[in-house]
């Protein structure tokens, strides 16, 4: 077990965010690391804009308190105003006869049984998650590894999701399972209600292939759930009244016994309701031990991790690490436990990777030596390992373009073997399993599929498992990185992918996406259906490594954080303006996507720079930055953006209230026309962001669409038709907006 996973889990990333393709990179010096001291003053030349005038929101009817009853996710006013706008949009686009179009062709490539099947492995089989045109919810399914390598792979259906939703009358979400090794039958299966984070946690027998009787079964709540032996399950949920953070997440911990209702469960310990959540889980040891651990998250970046000793079966007082709070306690190899630094500490830097000897600590707490497993230079970062039997296998980057390296403790000190991968794009560490020496590793760029290969991590042999098919023509397209100049001279780097015959007129339709935030790297991809349905149709992608991410480490993601955030977007406006002196494209050609975190970021776009800009999609996005701690899971992102609420640090309201969205808009300001996305059943980021900020551009009569997936989730999606429906309205949107019209319903010739 990672404990790092828990704040992944946490991470505003969607399905909308990750789809950054991957390309051919030039190399250039990247100044990268000027998120260095004089990026961490808070003094940011953009907070102290004497120029910004605050907009009173003061008409009756048009006030924030007329707005709130958008909060109300299920309320009728609030889902009768969803409706209209909905029905208005699907009007307009469902009727360009590109839609039909589109979505067939997202749809074919969604459903393909072409696609890479991603597997798990352990106990000798792999085990994958699949949806397709037959399976829409998906299922549960497994093979033999000799198998699944060949060309026909023979699949045993484990658990059919289709079937489960019909017989139960339920809108199940498959939402992943956790089964105990090294038997793997029993099993943890998580189901949500049409895609939200929260799931009903039932137990399964893989053998049988059938639920337990009497098993473990938890009620509705968002939380963690883990194996500690056949018999006794880790888990934090909602316990009941006074049991939940402010931010929606476990605060108690507790040891639940097969048999016993879960209120006779033995409390663990607890955290504070101000905290993020209390996580609790199990780390397992090279020899078999499963030993408790949880982790406290006091803020988004700040965590104490703690040790529960069992002895004679009863959980014993917690010891904590003593390891710094921004950092995350890894996997155990060879009796070293790897640790993440987000912050120096004892000699060693934010961004090294280190490790510490699991069983110095075991024996009275302390952590005696440690050891240096990789340090990142100035233009590289650490991208994601992963463990298995034999070796470490790490994904670094460096100006944004992927590795990988095998690491190996000696007892004594770390080394590194390079892996032979193509370069130029991104090298991924998919499965491992600490058990086994065969791991998963994928490879991708902008213009070249996914290829998925396997690597035994004993013999250091590589063979390729499975490809993607080439969605779209790439013969006569070029990916390229450029590298802009932010507004405090920090250079930022970004990726054009393009046919290589455009005329830099400016007249080409380009999207530039962007997320910046929470230290998520958007790295070079492969995405067979923006290839199909934006490339293919002459359009421009451009795919921007601001700061927020964690493309050049800590530092590059810290240097945003709360008041200095600013820069971010000082940042993504430095690629629309480098674009269009490149003469890639124009304000009217030119638009932007992002969802969630990015949503904001898109958000901030149109309302600061419209000038910029013909298109924006907002989706799923966070936009009045004065409530989003009081709604679901935002309380849990004030170490990101800040608190409004805290009054002895009234500069973050202040701050948050100038780049609000929802509170700068102004009737006297020409706006592109926006396009919303979001979800009613969204639980992580609430749809009254998007309600409110659509019902005051309404008050002002600026233009502007709107889509709500009734269902769906983070990802605005419950399934795969959705998906693609979605996919093809906004491609639909971005073509009307930032190409050509049709004539006479004629398509246009791109």
């Amino acid at each position: 077990m990672t404990l790092s996973k828990f704040k992944t889990g946490l991470l505003l990333g969607s399905a909308l965010l990750l789809t950054a393709c991957n390309g051919d990179t030039t190399t250039e010096t990247a100044e990268a690391t000027k998120a260095s001291a004089e990026m961490a003053s808070s003094d940011d030349m953009a907070t102290k804009d004497t120029d910004y005038k605050m907009v009173t929101y003061d008409t009756p009817g048009q006030t924030d308190e007329d707005h709130l009853y958008l909060e109300e996710v299920l309320g009728e006013e609030a889902l009768d105003q969803v409706r209209t706008w909905n029905k208005r949009t699907l009007d307009e686009l469902m009727a360009d006869p590109r839609f039909e179009e589109m979505q067939a062709e997202a749809l074919e490539i969604l459903n393909s049984k072409d696609k890479i099947p991603y597997v798990s492995y352990r106990g000798g089989e792999v085990h994958n998650f699949w949806q397709d045109a037959d399976h829409v919810r998906g299922i549960w399914r497994k093979s033999t590894l000799d198998s699944y390598l060949g060309e026909n792979t023979s699949w045993e259906t484990v658990l059919d999701f289709d079937k489960l939703a019909e017989a139960e009358d339920k809108n199940w979400v498959y939402k992943g399972n956790s089964c105990l090794p090294p038997e793997y039958a029993h099993c943890i299966v998580n189901l949500s209600d049409g895609g939200k984070d929260a799931v009903v946690r039932r137990e399964f027998n893989a053998e049988t292939k059938s639920f337990v009787d009497d098993g473990f079964v938890t009620e509705e709540s968002k939380g963690t759930a883990s194996w500690l032996d056949a018999d006794h399950q880790v888990i934090g949920v909602d316990f009941g009244e006074g049991t939940m953070t402010d931010s929606g997440y476990p605060m108690v911990a507790k040891l639940w016994t097969r048999g016993t209702p879960l209120s006779e469960a033995v409390e663990l310990g607890r955290g504070e309701k101000t905290d993020v959540g209390y996580w609790p889980g199990v780390f397992e040891l090279s020899d078999g031990r499963r030993e408790i651990i949880i982790s406290r998250s006091k803020t988004f970046y700040d965590s104490e991790v703690f040790w529960v000793p069992m002895e004679d079966g009863a959980p014993q007082a917690p010891i904590q690490f003593p390891i710094p709070a921004k950092s995350d306690l890894g996997s155990e190899f060879k009796g070293q436990v790897l640790l993440s630094l987000n912050e120096d500490w004892r000699g060693f830097k934010s961004g090294d990777l280190v490790s510490f000897g699991i069983e110095d600590f075991m024996e009275d707490g302390e952590i005696a030596d440690v050891h240096l497993v990789y340090s990142p230079d100035e233009k590289s970062s650490l991208n994601g390992y992963g463990v298995t039997k034999s070796k470490v296998l790490m994904s670094v980057s460096r100006d944004v373009a992927g590795r990988a390296y095998a690491f190996d403790w000696n007892g004594e000190d770390w080394t590194s073997t390079p892996l032979d991968f193509p370069e130029n794009g991104s090298v991924n560490i998919g499965a491992t399993n600490d058990k086994e020496d065969i791991a998963f590793i994928s490879t991708e760029s902008f213009l070249t599929p996914d290829t998925l290969w396997t690597f035994n991590t004993e013999t250091m042999e590589k063979a390729q498992a499975k490809s993607l098919p080439s969605w779209f023509d790439a013969d006569n397209m070029v990916a390229e990185q450029f590298f802009s100049t932010s507004k405090d001279g920090t250079k930022i780097p970004y990726f054009v992918v393009r046919n290589k015959d455009i005329e830099m007129d400016g007249t080409n339709p380009t999207l530039l996406y962007g997320y910046g935030g929470f230290e998520i790297s958007l790295n070079p991809s492969y995405s067979a259906t923006r290839g199909k349905l934006w490339l293919e149709n002459g359009g421009v992608y451009v795919l921007s490594n601001i700061r927020g991410g964690g493309e050049y480490g800590p530092k590059w993601h810290q240097a945003g954080l709360k008041t200095n955030r600013q820069r971010i977007y000082d940042d993504f406006i430095s690629v629309a303006e480098d674009l269009i002196d490149k003469g890639i494209t124009s304000p009217e050609h030119l638009g932007v996507e992002g969802g969630s975190n990015g949503g904001l970021l898109t958000g901030v776009m149109y309302t600061q720079r419209p000038d910029l800009i013909n298109a924006a999609i907002v989706a799923v996005p966070l936009l009045d930055m004065l409530r989003f701690n009081k709604l679901l899971a935002g309380a849990s992102w004030m170490g990101e953006y800040g608190d409004p609420d805290d009054e002895s640090k009234p500069e973050e309201r202040e701050f948050l209230r100038k780049i609000s969205p929802y509170h700068n808009i102004r009737a006297d300001v020409d706006y592109p026309e926006v396009f919303f996305v979001t979800s009613t059943k969204d639980d992580r980021v609430h749809p009254g962001h998007a309600r409110k900020t659509a019902m005051r551009m309404e008050d002002q009569d600026h233009d502007f669409l709107y889509y709500e997936n009734i269902d769906g989730g983070h990802s605005a999606a419950a399934n795969l038709k959705e998906t693609a429906k979605r996919l093809a309205l906004q491609h639909v949107y971005l073509m009307q907006k930032l190409s050509d019209k049709p004539a006479d319903g004629e398509m246009s010739e791109e």
